[in-house]
């Protein structure tokens, strides 16, 4: 009897490995399957996985005061975590099945020892909770930087992905220098299909970050998930009635404590009474090595309340109100009174306020764009706006018939816009420097960047001017004119401009469409008084 005991909870454990693996894999191919398909729409779903995420839903909506259709999916996550608990976290989470995987091997290695008796407080991801929730009254969506999913995707998007193409450029640079021809063939194709961008503003950054969290599973087993998620934080207050319940047969069990010590999440299994079901992922583990088999996780029909972290009223309300005292200082930036000319959107974006109550900062965008145009802000849209997406023109450039980013956000910050309208939408505009233009400054001929504007008809247009140079004699050339009511500020002049270091056209926000306040010239008293509510 012991020994099929032991053998059922030692399957399930190894179906929630392969549930785990297999959910990691849809998100990876869905990452992979978000690029430049040849075609102008994507035929695949590709930010699917974020509908499914409840924390998104509740912050967006109060943060925007929108509801975005598409996250209602997240109730059908909500309703299977109140009858079965906190198993998304432990079955299908693919953030979790990274600090799982890493979790084994600094086990293997004996970096990670568990401890018999974990006393550390599980409180901190309910009070990052409370916090994220409380700022969002004030229209401040935090919920992007720890958000499980926005997490991991922008970690793999900022990156992942620039290391994982340097990685298949070089093995096909290897394989060529070896004489392995067919192989670098297939290497270079693979990386051509792939369309991985190389290169992003903030990657170190980003990335020191997920190395971080990484490598504080060498410390507590699944270190995240434990004490600073707070989607697992949302999942444990609504998993607190479920009908799964650990059970204990007092006869067996020998009182060794291997199924806390080995506990992911520390919900303290043992003993049953002290069980904490809001922080339980139902991973198994305490039953599958349970060696007398005394552990099991009857289902019934009847739903009983069970015990889960102690949550003080008094931290709760001094988070609320840090929160609601903090909202105001990501509000403090330049950028609201007059906008930074750097921080160009993407086509489609929702006017400012909006967009940075929408943006959940989850790379969507920044991994889909074909020129690597769309790079992670940091200082330039204020404490509010870090890691939202902004066109950094000398990188890439916004490709004119290309409205893939407009296709991919998962929260509505960009609105879907279809080809035709998006070549309409201006994002900004693009300005000549004449102290560096070559025909302006140095009387060379240069007409670069009017061969290049994919306007028509064109915004830069060819005028003649002279130029006097060192030696007295005149020269005469064309050199560009921005007609600034046709330029859609696609960065493509700057991005091909031959004037190294520093461009001599470049683009700023200034005359986008989404914003009637960021106009060429500052408005009048009249004006003004048009614009306020």
């Amino acid at each position: 009897m012991k020994r099929e005991q032991s053998k059922k909870y030692l399957w399930l454990q190894r179906l929630r490995i392969f549930t785990q693996l297999l959910f990691f894999l849809l998100f990876f191919w869905l990452f992979l399957q978000t690029h430049y398909p040849g075609e102008d729409y994507l035929k695949t779903t590709v930010e699917r996985f974020f509908h499914f995420d409840p924390l998104l839903l509740l912050t967006t909506l109060l943060a925007s005061r929108v509801l975005f259709a598409a996250l209602l999916l997240s109730l059908i996550t909500l309703t299977a975590t109140l009858l079965f608990g906190r198993f998304v976290c432990g079955w299908l989470c693919p953030l979790g099945a990274v600090h799982q995987f890493f979790s084994f091997i600094f086990k293997k290695t004996r970096w990670l020892k568990p401890r018999k008796d974990d006393r550390a407080s599980l409180v901190p991801k309910y009070l990052i909770l409370v916090l994220v929730l409380a700022v969002s009254l004030l229209s401040v969506n935090l919920v992007g930087y720890l958000d499980p999913l926005s997490f991991l995707y922008r970690s793999f998007a900022v990156f992942i992905s620039p290391l994982l193409s340097l990685g298949l450029s070089q093995s096909g640079n290897l394989a060529y220098l070896l004489g392995l021809k067919s192989l670098g063939q297939a290497v270079s194709q693979a990386l051509g299909n792939l369309a991985l961008n190389g290169l992003f503003q903030n990657a170190l950054l980003i990335g020191g970050l997920f190395l971080a969290a990484i490598l504080l599973n060498a410390w507590k087993e699944r270190f995240w998930c434990r004490y600073l998620c707070p989607a697992g934080a949302l999942l444990g207050l609504v998993s607190r009635l479920n009908l799964f319940q650990l059970k204990i047969d007092p006869e067996k069990c020998i009182n060794c404590h291997l199924c806390s010590i080995h506990c992911q999440t520390n919900a303290r299994p043992y003993p049953a009474e002290d069980w904490r079901s809001s922080e339980c992922i139902f991973c198994e583990t305490c039953a599958a090595i349970c060696p007398t088999a005394a552990i099991s996780f009857p289902l019934r029909l009847q739903a009983t309340r069970m015990r889960g972290v102690d949550l003080n009223r008094r931290r709760l309300l001094l988070t609320s109100l840090t929160g609601l005292f903090l909202a105001p200082i990501f509000k403090f930036s330049p950028a609201r009174h007059r906008s930074h000319p750097a921080l160009i959107r993407p086509p489609g974006a929702a006017p400012e306020p909006e967009f940075l109550a929408r943006c959940v900062k989850c790379g969507e965008c920044l991994k889909v764009c074909p020129t690597n145009a769309l790079h992670p802000a940091l200082t330039e849209a204020g404490p509010e706006g870090i890691w939202t997406p902004m066109l950094v023109p000398r990188i890439g450039y916004c490709e004119y018939y290309c409205s893939l980013c407009t296709q991919v956000c998962p929260t509505g910050a960009i609105r879907e816009l279809t080809v035709e309208e998006k070549v309409t939408v201006k994002i900004g505009t693009a300005w000549v420097d004449k102290t560096r233009c070559l025909p302006y400054a140095l009387g060379k001929p240069c007409i670069v960047c009017e061969e290049h504007c994919p306007v028509s008809p064109k915004a830069i247009q060819l005028v003649r001017v002279e130029t006097l140079t060192p030696d007295g004699t005149v020269a005469t050339n064309l050199a560009p004119f921005v007609n600034v009511d046709t330029c859609i500020g696609c960065g493509i002049c700057e991005n091909k401009c031959v004037v190294m270091d520093l461009p001599a056209i470049r683009v700023s926000s200034i005359g986008e469409h989404r914003s009637s306040r960021n106009r060429l010239v500052l408005p009048t008293v009249e004006d003004q008084n048009q614009l306020r509510p």
